[in-house]
């Protein structure tokens, strides 16, 4: 989590510092982003985020269209409409919601439509779970949306601003997704400094394309034959992988603006480790610090490496911190059923370092699924098991 004191600002920027869960932090967020148009339909755990949201509009605090739909299909359909009209729009889901809106998950991106939407991430059915993991979120993070995963409240807040600054960039013009542990960050407490309005709105200006206009007609989603279909799909490839240059810009300005310096990726006493742990989300990356404090007092050098970014993946900010050591593990809480690894992002790693030649060894780790209780002890074993020259699965 980002813990370190923030740089000293030429402005007063913080508004107020209050109490929020990770799903408030993000209502609080599109308030005072000032979005147009908020579709959604509930589903635990993300609820509380648009229950909020519908109390900013109906005392007045925030002037948006708040559209009680159906289902989460319609939900994403009824942004994806607004969108394109030019409004700044946001939606949220989770679990089974985010399996409904797959299809249009897909004609969002494939639109190019800078929908924003945050994913408190939840196991799937069957058996029926209501608790944390990332299996929902798993599922799309290859259908063309950025990805950014959280740590705390505060980080969570924040990438919502940065998020509507990358997805609404011209340079980028796709949707984005915050995602972050359903319950454990979802439903729990945290200090927030929330920010002044006119300075969200600077820094995070609504640069919405207006794509349909009754006074100019045009067609959206048309059919594409096959000598024209994949170019659609390779312009919408180059716009992810080019996004990396937008969201690194955009960390700069939230830098100059708020004193928080934000990257791909957060280490952790890896500078001169022989061995890491490789994380996402809040619960692990609490524990895997907390693990590589203990197993350093016992004398190994231990690091710990934080995937923020999933969506376009770090590949090179991975590269250089791995690039050296005697072996890493990878903690998923999620499983790729069938794959060549049951660690969706073990396996993005893994290729990563292969795309440089690089063979290290290596375990892959699935744990906390279906929100299964995981102790520091889980990661202070992960990290011995390493040091012994562990290399495959090991399922917590």
């Amino acid at each position: 989590m980002y813990t370190e004191e923030r740089a000293p600002s030429k402005r007063n920027f913080v508004k107020d510092v209050l109490a929020l869960t990770s799903n408030h932090a993000v209502a609080y967020a599109v308030r005072s982003l000032d979005v147009d148009v908020i579709a959604s339909y509930p589903i635990t755990p993300q609820t509380t985020i648009v229950e909020k949201l519908a109390e900013f509009v109906a005392n007045g605090e925030l002037d948006a269209e708040f559209v009680n739909v159906e289902s989460e299909h319609s939900a994403l359909s009824v942004v994806l409409g607004a969108s394109a009209t030019g409004a700044r729009t946001f939606t949220a889901t989770s679990s089974q919601g985010f399996l409904l809106m797959h299809e249009v998950l897909h004609n969002v991106s494939g639109l190019r439509l800078p929908v924003v939407m945050a994913v408190p991430s939840r196991a799937v059915s069957a058996p029926i779970s209501i608790h944390g993991d990332y299996s929902d979120l798993m599922t799309g993070k290859d259908v063309g949306w950025i990805v950014f995963i959280c740590a705390s409240a505060q980080e969570v807040y924040d990438t919502v601003l940065q998020l509507y600054a990358v997805a609404e960039d011209e340079r980028v013009c796709l949707p984005a997704i915050v995602a972050y542990d359903g319950f454990l960050m979802s439903h729990t407490m945290e200090r927030v400094e929330v920010y002044r309005d006119d300075l969200i709105l600077e820094f995070a200006p609504k640069r919405v394309k207006r794509l349909l206009d009754p006074a100019n007609p045009v067609t959206l989603g048309e059919l594409a034959l096959p000598e024209h279909y994949y170019r659609y799909k390779y312009s919408q490839l180059s716009a992810l992988d080019g996004s990396r240059e937008v969201i690194r810009s955009v960390f700069k300005s939230f830098y100059s603006y708020f004193g928080i310096e934000y990257d791909f990726v957060e280490r952790f006493k890896t500078e001169d480790a022989d061995f890491i742990i490789v994380v996402y989300g809040g619960a692990s990356w609490g524990n895997a610090v907390e693990a590589v404090n203990i197993t350093r007092e016992k004398g190994l050098k231990t690091g710990a490496l934080r995937i923020r970014v999933l969506r376009p993946f770090p590949i090179k900010e991975v590269v250089d911190t791995l690039k050296n050591v005697k072996g890493f593990s990878v903690v998923d809480r999620a499983i790729s059923f069938g794959a060549s690894t049951p660690g969706p992002v073990y396996a993005d790693v893994v290729v990563s370092l292969a795309e440089y030649g690089l063979s290290i060894p290596s375990v892959c780790v699935i744990a906390g699924i279906g929100q299964k209780v995981m102790y520091v002890s889980d990661f202070v074993r992960v990290l011995e098991e390493l040091v012994k020259g562990k290399e495959g699965v090991i399922l917590l």
